[in-house]
């Protein structure tokens, strides 16, 4: 494709060296072409977010909360990190027509402007909140489903990346938390254990000391 390659024969008129002129030109485009298309294929970012197995309903600051917990698997950040929560939900409408509706989720926290290790995303469950008065049995009834997704801009190539996760009605854990993920050295440094990423505890919904408890691993 690049080389011309005469050995012990070579043009010797006019029409044939115009003819191998166009042939290496050619060949040189075209190698040129193909490394470019390689190039931005593997040098495109992609996102590495790490979602928790399952989702949970506790209280958080006194309010019954759902969480989900995100962890960042690339060594660097994702900026102006955006997440954004919907309820997938099975309702009859007033004409007895079934149907699948979508409900946003409203946020605690819903940006992140440098997102480097991990974030557990809260929504509130209040009068205004779909999931009010929500139990496993009526979950699994109107066959909700979670969907969590996640743009932001790549620190390294500053492009825009997405990450999404569904969680099924059966992986919304109610009456538990996310184990607690960070702990601090002797030096006073912050470390973060991924191994207890999934790992949920069983907690007391009525109990004050769960009702303050900061959601293990969000940053």
């Amino acid at each position: 494709m690049a080389t011309i390659g005469f050995g012990k024969m070579a043009p010797r008129t006019e029409l044939a060296n115009v003819l191998v002129t166009i042939e290496s030109l050619t060949g040189l485009l075209g190698l040129a072409l193909a490394t470019g298309l390689v190039f931005a294929k593997f040098s495109r970012p992609t996102a590495r977010v790490l979602f928790s197995r399952v989702a949970v309903i506790s209280p958080w600051e006194g309010v019954r909360s759902l969480m989900v917990r995100m962890a960042n698997e690339r060594d660097n950040r994702i900026i102006e990190a955006h997440v954004h929560l919907a309820l997938l939900r099975t309702e009859v409408t007033a004409k007895n027509v079934t149907v699948r509706k979508v409900h946003d989720l409203a946020l605690l926290r819903d940006r992140n402007p440098s997102f480097a290790l991990s974030w557990t995303a809260i929504h509130p469950i209040d009068e205004r909140s779909r999931l009010w008065g929500a139990t496993p049995a009526s979950l699994a009834a109107n066959e909700d489903e979670i969907i969590v997704s996640l743009t932001g801009l790549d620190e390294t190539y500053s492009q825009t990346i997405h990450a999404r996760h569904a969680y099924r009605a059966d992986e919304i854990i109610c009456g538990a938390r996310f184990a607690d993920v960070l702990t601090r050295l002797p030096d006073g440094r912050m470390r973060i254990d991924y191994r207890q990423f999934h790992e949920i505890v069983p907690v007391q919904p009525q109990t004050d000391r769960n009702d303050r408890e900061r959601p293990a691993g969000s940053s």
